[in-house]
């Protein structure tokens, strides 16, 4: 069912040719229209000063203010004004930042139009829409938060136990955290405690299969 106000749209892309498709894709359906482009996040902030769309669709990785941010300062000082993310990048940390900033929606630029025109009608209307893959990292930080409660870990133990993880000594850890090496020593006691476990190694592995901590990077 259509709004009997058109949804004023407003692109937010640093590639002029994702922003010309974009714009000839709202022309097809009467009930969206153009309310403006940008094509960084400062530009976004400003112009949704000036335009005040319904809904801003929103790159994330862009010069001189990314998307993530803009969101942020976006859904600050515009409540009213909601935003979708709608980007080729799916990695974990994008989603959730973005996610954390206040958008609405997130798709990527693969999605179909009839996924874009709907994600936006939904945000228009307050209801959010994630990519699949969005949503599959939704379910694991949730599963993480759980099993991180069952297990009682503070933000200071998963802390530790990430960087020991890493291969750190408490001493190494204690550099990174600044605080002192007896303080590390206790919270590794705890952990070991806490996961039930006989070494450091066993903590790791017990933490990387239940999922309290991010498998280590390189």
């Amino acid at each position: 069912m259509l709004q009997s106000k058109p949804i004023r749209v407003m692109l937010v892309d640093d590639h002029a040719v994702v922003r010309s498709g974009l714009a000839a894709f709202l022309m097809v359906y009467d009930d969206l229209i153009l309310a403006g482009e940008a094509g960084d996040g400062q530009e976004a902030v400003e112009r949704c000063e000036e335009l005040q769309p319904d809904v801003v669709l929103m790159d994330l990785i862009m010069p001189e203010m990314d998307g993530a941010t803009a969101t942020q300062i976006i859904r600050k000082k515009w409540p009213h004004i909601q935003v979708v993310v709608l980007t080729s990048f799916k990695e974990d940390d994008l989603v959730q930042e973005a996610l954390r900033a206040g958008a609405i929606g997130y798709l990527l630029k693969n999605a179909s139009s009839d996924d874009l025109v709907r994600a936006i009608r939904q945000a228009a209307a307050g209801q959010p829409t994630l990519a699949p893959e969005a949503a599959q990292v939704l379910m694991n930080a949730n599963q993480q938060q759980r099993q991180a409660a069952r297990f009682d870990l503070t933000s200071r133990e998963k802390e530790v136990l990430a960087l020991m993880a890493k291969g750190l000594n408490n001493l190494e850890i204690a550099d990174l955290l600044v605080v002192s090496r007896s303080t590390v020593k206790f919270h590794v006691s705890s952990l070991l405690a806490k996961l039930d476990a006989s070494s450091r190694t066993e903590a790791v592995a017990i933490a990387l299969q239940n999922r309290l901590i991010d498998p280590p990077t390189q």
